[in-house]
């Protein structure tokens, strides 16, 4: 069964909730859009589908959800997403966002906490992509434009400020 856009659209919010406070909203698209497209592509693998991409060992989302009370999880989520990023051929892309970041994410217990949390999140909403069988269905572009219309509207700007329209 696909996964419902109210159910994705309820995740992200709830994902950006436990960004709050400590990063600018513009940045949390770059965090939630990374461990979407993570989560997406370890549940379609998982499936046993036939896939044309090899997801790096050791780097699925339950490799990182596994280390969501690890002291160091910043960095082994950041090294998992340059190996993501070097497989995919999307450097400066997956790996743009620091998980280890302190400035956005807390320092020590804190950004554990804080990854935990949205690790959690993603874990725990229900989301599984293993059956989503909608083809030509833009989850990711989806969830870009509903991040970009809820955080231009509560800074008092349009959607249209900040990414072009569907349309154009």
């Amino acid at each position: 069964m696909a996964i419902k856009k109210s159910q994705l659209y309820s995740t992200l919010w709830e994902s950006c909730n436990q960004l709050r406070g400590g990063m600018d909203a513009s940045l949390y698209k770059n965090y939630v859009l990374v461990l979407l497209f993570v989560k997406y592509m370890s549940d379609k693998q998982k499936s046993g589908a036939d896939m044309i991409f090899h997801i790096p060992d050791g780097c699925t989302f339950d490799d990182m959800f596994r280390l969501k009370r690890d002291a160091h999880i910043g960095e082994a989520i950041d090294t998992m997403l340059a190996e993501w990023a070097k497989e995919f051929q999307l450097t400066g892309v997956l790996d743009k966002a620091s998980f280890q970041d302190e400035s956005n994410l807390g320092k020590g217990k804190d950004l554990v906490k804080t990854v935990g949390k949205l690790l959690n999140v993603f874990h725990y909403s229900g989301l599984d992509f293993s059956s989503n069988r909608a083809e030509d269905d833009d989850l990711i572009g989806d969830a870009y434009e509903y991040l970009m219309s809820m955080y231009a509207s509560n800074a008092g700007k349009s959607g249209g400020e900040f990414c072009t329209p569907q349309d154009v």
